[in-house]
């Protein structure tokens, strides 16, 4: 039998989701997350943005929703700035710009854009006698974690937050994986955080113990308006909306969300430690669920009999960066079998 360590959606969702969806399967309820369920699941992610006036919207998945929150946002001769690690920038088949939004890549080593970064862009972009030939920068678009499992800090995000109000970009947050985010050591970035200096972000759930489904969180007054016809356009207004809103109410009851993500940062913080004890490098430092650890290809074989894992960055003729990723359904004996095999291959 193979143990996937390759992604965090190998599995379906906590049980927990199951009963509730399961208690109210027979329970007639009005369409497209207007119900009071998805009502309730609203008041609690509101409660955690820390009493900021904001607008959630329930979508079924990260691609569908990143591609919304742009298209709902920009302007035709706009385009989003990302990493050019980013979700947007490189995983999702050109879903921005099949909505007539570029993606604006720029370079970085660690997965992250900086404030000085953006700052000069912009400013270079506006010195141009010629900008107006040129896409214009109106958003930026950060993921916490990024793609690299690399964070953000409060202060980053506060820098960030000022030079998008200089150059009046709006800032947008990808939390797919948000979770293992909050939950890795030395982060000091909040739910509350995210709130006051982002115009939009949104609560990842396909990734955190959801069957399917994203929370967005828009703040900015001007995106409120209209984003629901946003998403009937997008093709992302599920009638059953319920389902969706129904995750969310069991993942922020008491404190699951960040529980369940605990449990998987703590088994691949045993997975990198096992690494580490082997004299292995990485690739990037990462505190979250995702370990890319670097790898001869013969010890690779090993691996491939036993285990998938996901191929990250060739780095030489005969070594590759990979990732081994966990999730809030990965179990102890599952990491002791890989820790154990570590031990032995390496």
């Amino acid at each position: 039998m193979m143990l996937r360590f390759e992604c965090d959606y190998t599995e379906g969702c906590i049980p927990e989701i199951l009963d509730a969806i399961a208690k109210e399967n027979h329970t007639q309820l009005c369409g497209y997350s207007e119900d009071p369920i998805c009502h309730r699941a609203r008041q609690k992610i509101r409660a955690l943005c820390g009493g900021e006036d904001v607008d959630v919207h329930f979508l079924v998945g990260g691609t569908q929703t990143n591609a919304t929150v742009i298209a709902a946002t920009l302007r035709p001769h706009q385009g989003v700035l990302s990493a050019v690690q980013g979700h947007i920038s490189c995983h999702e088949t050109g879903a921005i710009e099949a909505s007539g939004h570029k993606v604006i890549a720029l370079p970085t080593d660690t997965g992250r854009l900086t404030a000085a970064q953006i700052d000069t862009y912009c400013a270079a972009h506006w010195a141009d006698a010629t900008h107006e030939h040129i896409v214009q920068p109106a958003m930026v678009y950060l993921s916490h974690p990024a793609e690299n499992g690399t964070l953000y800090t409060k202060k980053d995000l506060e820098d960030i937050r000022r030079v998008c109000d200089k150059w009046e970009l709006v800032l947008y947050v990808d939390g797919a994986r948000l979770g293992y985010g909050l939950a890795a050591e030395g982060n000091d970035v909040t739910i509350a955080d995210l709130a006051k200096l982002t115009d939009v972000f949104y609560i990842g759930g396909t990734k955190v113990g959801a069957l399917m489904g994203e929370a967005v969180v828009i703040r900015n007054a001007a995106l409120k308006k209209d984003f629901r016809y946003m998403i009937k356009h997008q093709g992302g207004m599920l009638a059953k909306g319920w389902l969706l809103g129904i995750q969310f109410d069991v993942l922020f009851e008491d404190d699951r969300y960040l529980d369940i993500s605990k449990k998987a940062v703590a088994q691949a913080m045993r997975i990198k430690k096992a690494f580490e004890e082997k004299g292995c490098s990485f690739l990037i430092e990462s505190r979250t669920n995702q370990q890319f650890p670097i790898l001869h290809r013969d010890i690779l074989k090993k691996f491939d009999e036993h285990y998938t894992y996901s191929v990250w960055e060739q780095v030489d003729e005969d070594h590759t960066a990979v990732r081994f990723c966990t999730s809030w359904a990965t179990t102890e004996d599952q990491v002791d079998l890989l820790v154990a095999d570590i031990a032995g291959y390496l």
